[in-house]
């Protein structure tokens, strides 16, 4: 079967609607399903910026609108059927009204692992951290101690890295550099630094 000619699919909307698939385009992390219907997907187009279809209030939304959590605009993509929208974006803070990146991070009856690639969800659980300061929390005993303290942990584990990289195994340098890696985070997060806007920096570098 040939591929589908793009210039020979139309869009199918069902009652007026179709859904649509947010996706951030510089991660590929799946953010939320939202549905759109013609208006929807033409002020989205025409401002960069997504709008949805609430069916519950029966009323356009713009994402972002009260919360400030827009989502800018890469790029509208429609599946070989017509039947579903794919809009990839570049999120101004948390998809999920929750607070998380991703509304997908519920695991489905107990399986291992959530949608969210491990850096965001990462990301999401040392905020979790902040947010609270659990007492036991190594995280939050990192916060509480301050960015000095971090600053010192995050050197001290870059020089393990190095060291393993010379003289251990490939699985202690993985090791070293998941440790480094996390407490880069906590120090992100210690100054407020979203880690979206350490994506955005090494996106605007290119290759």
């Amino acid at each position: 079967m040939s591929a589908a000619d793009p210039a020979s699919v139309s869009l199918k909307w069902a009652n007026g609607l179709l859904p649509c698939i947010v996706q951030d385009g510089r991660t590929g992390a799946v953010l939320m399903l939202a549905w759109m219907n013609p208006e929807a997907l033409t002020r989205t187009r025409q401002t960069g910026e997504t709008w949805f279809w609430s069916r519950s209030r029966g009323a356009l939304w713009h994402k972002g609108e009260t919360s400030g959590h827009t989502q800018r605009l890469i790029g509208v993509q429609i599946d070989c059927d017509g039947d579903a929208i794919l809009a990839q974006v570049v999120p101004n803070g948390p998809a999920c009204h929750t607070g998380r990146p991703s509304c997908f991070y519920v695991p489905l009856g107990g399986e291992a692992g959530a949608a969210a690639p491990v850096l965001l969800r990462l990301e999401a659980t040392i905020e979790g951290r902040r947010q609270t300061m659990p007492d036991g929390s190594y995280t939050a005993a990192l916060l509480r101690a301050g960015i000095d303290a971090i600053g010192e942990k995050v050197t001290e584990e870059a020089g393990e890295v190095v060291r393993a990289a010379r003289e251990e195994s490939a699985e202690r340098l993985a090791e070293e550099a998941a440790d480094i890696v996390y407490h880069l985070l906590v120090l992100l997060a210690a100054r407020g630094v979203p880690f979206s806007q350490v994506l955005d920096v090494l996106a605007a570098r290119g290759a």
